[in-house]
């Protein structure tokens, strides 16, 4: 059969053959792997978005997985076994990204891919430089970074094909970024957030700078290989999460006293190429309802948030470091009620929160 005809055939198995008809022929694996496969089990409404957590220890990586909409009545975390892993540069904040069922863990110096169908861990080329806090998305199936580590890290930009297993340097970036985020939309890597590396001001003008970098995001057209213009978020602040969902870049920012939550129209409805107001609501920022957490409330470096993007609407905000009561009661506030592993869900559709299963301890 032709390609087309099989991806027909193929989109309608249900979800626990999968596995299986990735083992059947080389072409089967590719084919069930492809956008076009995952585009047409949505379409099929026929694709079950889950959320994937990883938490490393002494004797390996444990994994979680939480499922949307949940099979159950109440919302669960599913425990799998542990993952017989020991690779220290994963325990120093490891960024992860997925193409299709493989979940990709990118460690300062190794790399790990995990299915999600099989269970099965591999081993995979490092990164080129070491790296630290960098961004971390996925453009065309292939891997992006940047960011982190040392000057020549955090200037240069890598791309990883799975296909050859191989990192290659595509770019190099003005704004050396670290503890920065990453995302993608319509073929544009997006860089946002993190302090400055390097370049210390002896004018007093290094702390306003850096201020800006916390609050920007540098834009990559991966097509054209060219950089676009930058943006700032409007209401400033410090970028602490971030992700893209449905043609949109969500962005967390943290201010003196509270928490704001944005999103960017990253939608380039008349094609890349190097343009990058390409359409016309391209650009435009509009301010969200903020995550359902106590007022005035300053987040520092004991507490750390992930964003994540799933399915079509929906932004999940997981609390991954840190306890929010904890800050609540040295700041001498009774309010108790947020542990650790907060998971809050946004539902870009209705334009509301609500609160998931805490993460598993």
């Amino acid at each position: 059969l032709p390609d087309d005809l099989l991806l027909e055939c193929l989109s309608r198995v249900p979800s626990s053959s999968l596995p299986s008809l990735s083992l059947v022929c080389r072409r089967w694996f590719y084919l069930i792997l492809s956008p076009s496969f995952i585009l047409l089990r949505r379409q099929l409404r026929l694709s079950h978005p889950s959320l994937f957590a990883f938490s490393p220890s002494l004797s390996g990586v444990f994994s979680a997985t939480l499922s949307f909409p949940s099979p159950r009545p109440a919302a669960t975390w599913d425990l799998s076994l542990c993952l017989p892993i020991n690779t220290a540069s994963l325990h120093s904040l490891p960024r992860l990204v997925s193409i299709g069922p493989r979940i990709y863990i990118i460690g300062r110096n190794s790399m790990l891919r995990y299915n999600a169908w099989t269970h099965h861990v591999t081993a995979k080329s490092p990164m080129i430089f070491p790296r630290k806090k960098f961004a971390a998305a996925v453009v065309s199936n292939k891997i992006y970074v940047a960011g982190g580590g040392g000057s020549r890290a955090a200037s240069a930009v890598e791309e990883y094909d799975p296909e050859t297993d191989t990192w290659r340097v595509v770019a190099y970036s003005q704004r050396m970024r670290y503890g920065c985020i990453g995302a993608a939309v319509d073929g544009v890597f997006y860089v946002i957030g993190g302090l400055k590396i390097g370049g210390a001001s002896v004018n007093g003008a290094g702390g306003i700078e850096a201020h800006v970098y916390a609050s920007s995001m540098d834009l990559y057209d991966v097509e054209a290989r060219v950089w676009l213009r930058s943006r700032a978020v409007p209401g400033g602040g410090c970028v602490v999460a971030a992700c893209a969902v449905a043609g949109y870049v969500y962005v967390l920012t943290s201010h003196v006293v509270e928490l704001s939550f944005w999103r960017f129209d990253a939608r380039r409805k008349c094609g890349g190429g190097g343009g990058d107001d390409s359409s016309e609501g391209f650009g435009e920022w509009c301010k969200m309802k903020s995550p359902p957490m106590p007022t005035q409330i300053r987040l520092d470096g004991t507490v750390r948030f992930c964003c994540v993007g799933v399915g079509d609407n929906k932004v999940i905000l997981v609390q991954v470091v840190g306890c929010i009561d904890d800050l609540l009661r040295r700041s001498g506030r009774s309010q108790r009620g947020f542990k650790d592993g907060l998971v809050l869900v946004y539902d870009s559709g209705g334009g509301e929160w609500s609160r998931g299963p805490d993460l598993p301890e």
